[in-house]
């Protein structure tokens, strides 16, 4: 059972996520692409190398048991085809039995996944399993903490994510946004124009920014957002034009004075320092969306563990 062995094997999670998104309570596309299986192959190289020692020399090759994987506390699931992969790479020969799906409101004490077959390869999978699982779960429990603050306000304005990411795990982190209710802001440098305070400094003025971006975008492929910190760079980006403004760390009384002044001419969107205390005075505003940097750098992970039985045996806890 190494990783190596398994390099080429075809993760289930490719061929089951169709069918697992079509039922309900499926609220969030599939996390795993080729380049995010290929990402999980280091990571179990990373962890297992050339085998688990300890269990290589207290578990017998042939025992099996049942790994039970269950959430500790409340919450929203996330990671599931994750680490349906990750036991995969593992070793393929281990049943994954999905009780759970990306979106799920979760109450203490509830099943997620049940794998059943080689003690050695599941406590092997466990520790990368119980890392994705938690950390994606914690991003979109945060998420949905902060939807569901506006929502009770009656607000409309959407929750956005940011660039503030782990990299190489961007794309996981996004998906686990998406999970918890919220938006996904500009995947990366290419895919949207945003012209943030260091680019308006270095332009001389973000009058000559944008008319640079304009002239770099005169097709209009990409949308154009821009970073405004007062009311008189407002006025200047309208003047030139822009999809997205940014409204960059302003006061409660500023912002809704920009909203005034914006009007429908751009999108709107409060970026900075926003907190789930912060927002509760934001909720009121007639702003299309809030841009939270917190939901991917710095969420508390989810408590979720693993209950080993082996069979005809006892059961042993693992948690984080």
């Amino acid at each position: 059972m190494l990783p190596l062995a398994h390099a080429k094997s075809t993760c289930r999670t490719h061929t089951s996520c169709a069918k697992s998104l079509r039922t309900p309570r499926a609220t969030a596309a599939c996390a795993v692409t080729e380049e995010t299986r290929s990402l999980l192959e280091l990571a179990v190289r990373e962890d297992i190398g050339p085998g688990d020692v300890t269990s290589l020399a207290t578990i017998p090759e042939g025992l099996q048991g049942e790994g039970r994987i269950f959430a500790k506390e409340p919450g929203i699931l996330c990671g599931v085809d994750v680490a349906r992969c990750v036991m995969d790479l593992v070793d393929p020969s281990v049943k994954v039995k999905t009780k759970a799906l990306d979106g799920t409101a979760l109450a203490a004490g509830q099943d997620i996944m049940i794998l059943s077959n080689s003690v050695r390869s599941i406590l092997a999978a466990e520790r990368l399993m119980l890392n994705f699982l938690q950390r994606m779960s914690g991003i979109a429990t945060l998420t949905r903490r902060y939807v569901d603050m506006l929502r009770q306000a009656g607000s409309r304005m959407e929750v956005v994510d940011t660039r503030k990411t782990t990299p190489l795990w961007r794309a996981l982190e996004r998906h686990a946004v998406r999970a918890g209710g919220g938006r996904n802001h500009r995947f990366a440098l290419y895919d949207m124009f945003l012209v943030k305070n260091n680019h308006i400094e270095a332009a001389g003025g973000v009058k000559e920014a944008l008319r640079r971006v304009w002239a770099k975008n005169e097709d209009r492929r990409l949308r154009v957002a821009v970073e405004a910190r007062t009311l008189a760079e407002v006025r200047d980006i309208l003047e030139v034009g822009a999809d997205l403004i940014l409204l960059d760390n302003m006061p409660v009384e500023r912002l809704r004075e920009a909203a005034d002044v914006i009007g429908q001419r751009a999108q709107t969107e409060i970026t900075g320092g926003v907190t789930l205390r912060r927002l509760r005075s934001l909720a009121a505003l007639p702003i299309d969306r809030v841009s939270i940097g917190e939901l991917t750098h710095s969420p508390r992970a989810l408590d979720i563990a693993l209950h080993l039985r082996q069979k005809g045996g006892t059961r042993r806890a693992r948690r984080a």
